[in-house]
């Protein structure tokens, strides 16, 4: 196995979520081999969020594995796919911000896969290949849920890239979203309860409240304000606001207090067969920019298919 030398950060993604350590660099890095993974984890050349990797260790979603002298043939790319229009909000030399439609997935799953936003990112910007965390995921300092529409932004240098998932971890993004709830919404509240690995399910996430059960499952803070828009049969309108990108943070916090997303079955939301979705937008983003220091903020409307759900139910 061919070593380069050289420390290297990457972001753990949705699909590899409770992989073990070990499994995780043999996926991430081709010819790595499960003997070569765990040598490099034994030798402590792999550290987990800043603290030191050991035999048995778990990655989770979001989280930053930094790997000293990595194998040289990194994890696959995304391909470029020309094919796939880009709804671009904005766009300067250091980012550009998506407007992502529901269905479509953020990045590549397998190394022949197309039609993800980071295949037509690609194409659109060959240069941004090598930018983050990951090739198979270029530029990307977010994601959204194939299932989610709404504004995802990349970054166009690495000098951004690094400016903006600083700033984001930092909870200096300001992130909202429309959100169709199951039940009446009557006053704004705020969600305050920690996300972790759902032990049970790897397609969910676990809420809880309970700082010993937050350690035990090593779960991330995340706090959710909710603010009723409108109020429609048994459902309500709301718009949520997350400042940090916990996974399943908007979906999983409404359905742990009882207002589950419209159409997310998987949280226990009520099913709509005519919206094929769960109801849940990404509308606005404002956030630092990252060269100029000055408040960006982009704004998406909602998609037709939303839209025709909200004016059936009025």
């Amino acid at each position: 196995m061919q070593l380069s030398g050289v420390s290297e950060r990457y972001e753990v993604t949705d699909d590899e979520d409770a992989l073990r350590v070990d499994l995780w660099i043999a996926r991430r890095f081709a010819g790595a081999g499960r003997a070569a993974a765990k040598a490099l984890v034994v030798s402590g050349a792999v550290r987990l969020d800043g603290r030191r990797a050991k035999k048995g260790d778990r990655v989770a979603r979001g989280m930053v594995v930094e790997v000293e002298a990595p194998p040289r043939s990194p994890q696959f790319a995304a391909l470029p796919d020309p094919a796939l229009a880009l709804v671009v909000v904005y766009e300067d030399d250091d980012l550009i911000v998506i407007d992502k439609p529901a269905g479509v997935a953020s990045h590549p799953l397998d190394p022949d896969e197309l039609g993800t936003i980071a295949n037509a990112l690609v194409a659109r910007l060959p240069g941004i290949a090598s930018i983050g965390f990951s090739p198979r995921d270029p530029g990307l300092a977010h994601r959204l849920d194939v299932d989610t529409s709404g504004l995802l932004v990349a970054a166009k240098t690495q000098a951004a890239f690094d400016a903006l998932v600083a700033s984001l971890r930092e909870g200096r993004w300001d992130k909202r979203y429309l959100a169709l709830v199951d039940g009446l919404v009557t006053s704004r509240f705020t969600i305050d309860a920690a996300i972790a690995n759902h032990p049970g399910d790897p397609r969910k996430v676990l809420v809880t409240r309970d700082p010993i059960e937050a350690a035990r499952h090593r779960a991330r803070t995340a706090r959710t304000e909710v603010f009723p828009k409108e109020k429609l049969a048994a459902t309500t309108l709301v718009e949520a606001v997350a400042h940090k990108a916990v996974r399943h943070q908007v979906r999983a916090h409404l359905a742990s207090v009882g207002h589950p997303l419209v159409g997310d079955v998987l949280y226990g939301g009520p099913a709509d067969e005519s919206l094929g979705r769960h109801f849940l937008h990404a509308h606005r983003i404002a956030l630092p920019h990252p060269s100029r220091g000055d408040t960006l903020a982009v704004e998406s409307p909602l998609p037709p298919e939303l839209q025709r759900a909200l004016d059936a139910r009025r």
